[in-house]
């Protein structure tokens, strides 16, 4: 179990470190962690490289397992803020496709997965004091870490259900050489709502998040790392960026897996 809590926290201290230096390498915000607007923000990349910055450190303490339960919570609470705040309020009054549907939600909600899984990664880690946190923050915070797999889970659902909305365009992106590209599409779809509404339900929780790990990892392996050696540079490294943030979500079902059921309660 202990190899397995370090594989989670691995993948998704990566993920969310490469999400960082992606903003170093682009001087400007990678659209999963802070939308188009306002535009004040992505004026002078001095705001992007901070951020990166921050997402780096936290990654790399995270993927270590140093001081991980305090960055877990401190990241959790900053990702999520960036969700209500930014995400919601760009997609909802801001964006300029109207109407708003679910397709545009794709970053909003890829955020509020990676917020889960930072509270879910605190949920696997030890208090380092031993004792609750003083600190006010820190305790709001803390009360957050059972809502981490509800988070993620509401985002794998949801991009379930996307496949049932947007069939073509998933289909484009099943591997050429593997044959029922619509049959997969809707495949995943089915094994994306389920594995949310269980996980949050928490039927079978430890077995199906760790067939939904075993899922993803085989689409970064299959789907994700292919098409970013093939398309490495377009929308600023999307490709590249898809790659960890699959990564990260892997890394966070696996974690679900592991978390002990104090944790959820």
């Amino acid at each position: 179990m202990e190899a397995l809590i370090k594989t989670a926290r691995a993948f998704y201290g990566t993920g969310i470190a490469a999400l960082g230096v992606q903003q170093f390498i682009y001087a400007d915000f990678r659209p999963v962690i802070f939308p188009a607007a306002p535009l004040w923000m992505h004026a002078s990349p001095i705001w992007a490289y901070a951020v990166g910055a921050a997402l780096i450190v936290a990654g790399i303490l995270i993927a270590v397992g140093k001081k991980e339960r305090i960055t877990s919570l401190l990241l959790g609470g900053f990702l999520f803020v960036m969700f209500i705040i930014f995400q919601s309020s760009y997609t909802l009054f801001i964006q300029p496709n109207s109407p708003v549907h679910l397709g545009l939600w794709t970053d909003p909600l890829k955020e509020l997965a990676l917020s889960g899984g930072a509270f879910v990664m605190a949920g696997l880690a030890k208090n380092e004091s031993n004792t609750p946190h003083k600190n006010y923050l820190f305790i709001v915070l803390e009360k957050f870490i059972p809502f981490g797999r509800i988070f993620f889970s509401i985002t794998m659902l949801l991009f379930g259900v996307a496949h049932f909305y947007y069939p073509e365009f998933v289909a484009t992106l099943v591997p050429a050489w593997i044959p029922g590209h619509t049959f997969w599409t809707y495949f995943a779809g089915v094994a994306l709502i389920l594995s949310g509404a269980a996980i949050i339900l928490k039927i079978r929780l430890k077995t199906v998040a760790l067939l939904l790990s075993s899922m993803l990892f085989l689409w970064v392996l299959l789907l994700h790392i292919p098409r970013a050696i093939a398309d490495p540079y377009t929308g600023n490294g999307n490709e590249i960026t898809s790659v960890f943030e699959a990564l990260a979500f892997c890394g966070i079902a696996l974690g679900i897996a592991n978390m002990s059921n104090k944790s959820f309660n």
